[in-house]
């Protein structure tokens, strides 16, 4: 049984990419990743065994719940800033990362949660589609035409 300060501190990094790169805002994603691990902490603290796909499902929804609310499909990238102490490196990096982030934020709904899935989160394909409700073949093709279309945006420049 995985205690739940070590699940937090395994788990948390890995969340807020996912809801990073589903949100494009910075302190959306942090505010959910805390209202994820919350909710998680108040209904599934009895039980013994830790669940990355049940908190990951658990910030999918809260994060589906926020698009409700604004009523939006996306949201504005907001981003982080970069740890390099090279400024040439650090806007370089700054400049692929918007190019990257905004390219995703083209997708559709599902396509950009595939992709924060499987690129942030360290989920295995049988992962993802327990936490999406399709099979894991689906999710494999689903990833496929994700990426295709996502090198399509940026191969045209993200528009």
């Amino acid at each position: 049984m995985e205690k739940y300060d070590v699940f937090y501190t395994r788990s948390k990094d890995g969340l807020f990419a996912y809801l990073l790169r589903m949100t494009g805002d910075y302190h959306l994603s942090c505010d959910l990743v805390q209202e994820s691990f919350s909710r998680y902490l108040q209904r599934y603290s009895d039980i013994g065994e830790r669940s990355r796909s049940l908190l990951y499902t658990i910030a999918r929804n809260a994060a589906m719940d926020t698009f409700r609310k604004v009523k939006v499909d996306q949201l504005n990238p907001d981003g982080y800033a970069d740890q390099n102490n090279n400024p040439e490196q650090q806007l370089d990096d700054r400049q692929s990362y918007d190019r990257v982030m905004a390219a995703i934020q083209q997708l559709s709904v599902i396509d950009r949660e595939l992709i924060s899935l499987l690129s942030g989160a360290d989920l295995t394909y049988a992962e993802i589609g327990r936490i999406l409700g399709i099979s894991e073949t689906n999710v494999k093709v689903k990833v496929h035409r994700a990426r295709l279309r996502l090198k399509e945006i940026l191969s045209n420049g993200g528009t």
